[in-house]
């Protein structure tokens, strides 16, 4: 897939008592592993277009596995566990990865937003292009809770918290 997104934000007075805007997040690399995604050729190095080389099965044990601790630094930070959110945005890798780390965070189905079926796999886009999936569809509402994941080559991940 091909997209793009962003995210616009701002500060506000909040007057209510839950906790509002971004709340936390947990981002974290590890460079030991970037055989195992990541881009051959490009302009910095060989001047050629680059395609993306991975090693799927070893991809997805990293992603669900640390993708997951990320969320848990999250759950153990706030007090929150999957029942607390109202919906997982989560980066669409492939429906397998959301599954995975939905079902070990012990987040419900009916809660995950999914968009790698219209848009497939659209990198940095996808989680800008599932959030707005959810709000357009009427699912996600201002004052709900988010928790969103991403992962990228390198090894890089991460999670955040935040009220829409």
């Amino acid at each position: 897939g091909d997209g793009g997104g962003a995210a616009v934000l701002q500060a506000e007075d909040w007057t209510g008592d839950e906790l509002a805007g971004v709340i936390t997040h947990h981002i974290r690399t590890d460079g030991t592993k970037s055989d195992l995604l990541y881009v051959d050729g490009g302009v910095s190095s060989t001047g050629t277009i680059g395609h993306v080389r991975m090693e799927g099965n070893r991809v997805f044990r990293h992603a669900v596995t640390n993708i997951s601790s990320a969320i848990q630094a999250i759950y153990d930070e706030t007090g929150l566990t999957g029942n607390d959110i109202d919906w997982f945005v989560p980066h669409q890798a492939n429906k397998r990865i959301l599954d995975g780390v939905a079902k070990k965070m012990n987040i419900a189905e009916e809660k995950v937003i999914v968009t790698v079926q219209e848009h497939a796999n659209t990198s940095a886009a996808s989680i800008p292009l599932a959030l707005n999936h959810a709000v357009r569809s009427g699912r996600a509402k201002p004052g709900d809770l988010i928790l969103s994941e991403a992962m990228g080559g390198g090894f890089s991940w991460g999670a955040s918290l935040f009220r829409l």
